[in-house]
C-alpha cells in the first residue's frame, strides 16, 4: 500500500544497502547466489531515525541506485552514503553527498547507524513474523508493509492508521487475482 504522491525524504538522509537471505557459502563480498539486494534511507531525526524508504535493486550500480534518490528523497537534501562509487552521481543530481569511510577496527553500523538499525529491524521483523519463509518475489511487498508499520510507529492513534489504510487502497488501482497467481513463484531468499 504505497500512497501514490507521497512525500519525500528531506534534510538529512543516510543511504545504504544490504542484502536480505541465508547465509551462503563460497561467496565474498557483494557476490551472491541467492540473497536480494535492497536499498534503505532513513531520515535523521536529531539523534533518532525519522521515516524511511527501501527498494529491491538488481545490482548496486548508479544506474539502479539514482532512481531509488531521485524518487525517495528531495533534492537538496544531505545524502549521507558510504565510498561506494554508486552514489557518486549524487552532486550533478542535486544532492549534498556526506560520505563516511570505514577506517580501522570501527564497525560499518557505526557509519551509518540510522540505516543499520532499520536493516537490522527489518531482518529481525522478517525473522519473527514471516519465519524467514520469505519468497524472492513477495519481498517487495513486505519491504513495503515494513516501511508503512516503521512509518507510522509513533502514531497516536490506532484507528488513524486504518483509515490512512483504506485511504490508500481506494487511491491505487486494484490488483486481479490473474496478477496476484501469475507473480507467484517458489523461489526463497
Amino acid at each position: 500500500m504505497v500512497r501514490p504522491g507521497r512525500d519525500r525524504l528531506s534534510g538529512t538522509v543516510e543511504v545504504d544497502e544490504a542484502y536480505v537471505g541465508a547465509p551462503e557459502e563460497g561467496v565474498r563480498g557483494r557476490e551472491t547466489q541467492s540473497k536480494a539486494l535492497i536499498v534503505v534511507a532513513a531520515q535523521e531525526e536529531g539523534r533518532g531515525i525519522g521515516r524511511i524508504r527501501m527498494r529491491r535493486m538488481a545490482n548496486a550500480s548508479a544506474g539502479c541506485l539514482m532512481p531509488f534518490v531521485e524518487e525517495s528523497i528531495e533534492p537538496g537534501s544531505v545524502v549521507h552514503t558510504d565510498g561506494w562509487l554508486g552514489y557518486l552521481p549524487l552532486d550533478s543530481k542535486g544532492y549534498r553527498r556526506q560520505i563516511t569511510v570505514l577506517r580501522g577496527q570501527r564497525h560499518p553500523s557505526e557509519l551509518l547507524p540510522r540505516v543499520h538499525r532499520v536493516i537490522s529491524l527489518l531482518k529481525r521483523w522478517l525473522l519473527g513474523t514471516h519465519q524467514g519463509a520469505v519468497r524472492l518475489e513477495h519481498l517487495d511487498d513486505y519491504l513495503n508493509e515494513f516501511t508503512f508499520r516503521f512509518n507510522r510507529r509513533r502514531s497516536r492513534s490506532r484507528g488513524k492508521l486504518f483509515f490512512r489504510l483504506v485511504q490508500q487502497a481506494m487511491a491505487v488501482e486494484p490488483s486481479t487475482y490473474m496478477a496476484i497467481v501469475n507473480s507467484a513463484k517458489t523461489d526463497r531468499v
